[in-house]
């Protein structure tokens, strides 16, 4: 009979250290949330700026960055359980059912239209030099190649990798675009999402 792989033997991620994602192979990733761009309520000379802009972001990078973009059903449970717990709260009767109403409105238009929930994402790696064979492979590349290195050895990668996200942060605020670096708690629960797509869970929150 056939030997049943782990789950965890399908997962690239071999662990997560302030906020820095290490992965099988040896190579560092960080990621950070990207603000998003009502584009097209900007006028014709802001919308050609803020694609000269990101333009010449691109040119200037010597490593290659992954966007990943993360488009989920919104999840209004958190939102219709603090309108419950407001409704309780009520003393006045009319208030009560006003409350009751708008929840029942909301409850069934969320049922009927499709509302979706999108967060931007740019992962920035670092691949060591004993690995540089694997940079032409992605994020969520399955065959990787198993490497372990010291606490000293992940200082200097870790070094090299702060300086792309400095230069990623730089070329990207340019474009009037914020970035938050997620942390450790946070990449944890994006990964859990993207290795878990059919479960609902709450937005990520970055403190």
């Amino acid at each position: 009979m056939p030997k049943q792989s782990a789950t965890q033997d399908f997962v690239p991620v071999k662990e997560i250290r302030d906020g820095i994602i290490i992965l099988k192979d040896g190579s560092l990733r960080a990621i950070m949330m990207v603000s998003s761009l009502n584009f097209s309520l900007k006028s014709s000379d802001e919308q050609e700026a803020t694609l000269g802009q990101f333009q010449n972001f691109l040119n200037s990078l010597d490593f290659f960055v992954q966007i990943f973009v993360q488009s989920r059903r919104l999840d209004i449970r958190p939102y219709i359980a603090m309108m419950e717990e407001r409704k309780k709260e009520q003393t006045n009767e009319l208030i009560k059912i006003q409350t009751r109403e708008y929840i029942e409105f909301i409850k069934n238009f969320t049922e009927n239209v499709n509302i979706m929930s999108k967060n931007f994402f740019v992962v920035v790696p670092y691949h060591p030099a004993v690995i540089t064979k694997e940079t032409s492979k992605s994020f969520f590349s399955k065959k990787q190649e198993k490497t372990s290195f010291t606490d000293e050895s992940f200082e200097e990668n870790r070094s090299q990798l702060e300086q792309r996200i400095s230069v990623v942060e730089q070329g990207l605020a340019r474009a009037s675009l914020r970035l938050v670096r997620l942390g450790t708690e946070e990449a944890m629960e994006l990964l859990y999402k993207i290795f878990n797509p059919g479960e609902l869970e709450k937005p990520i929150q970055i403190n």
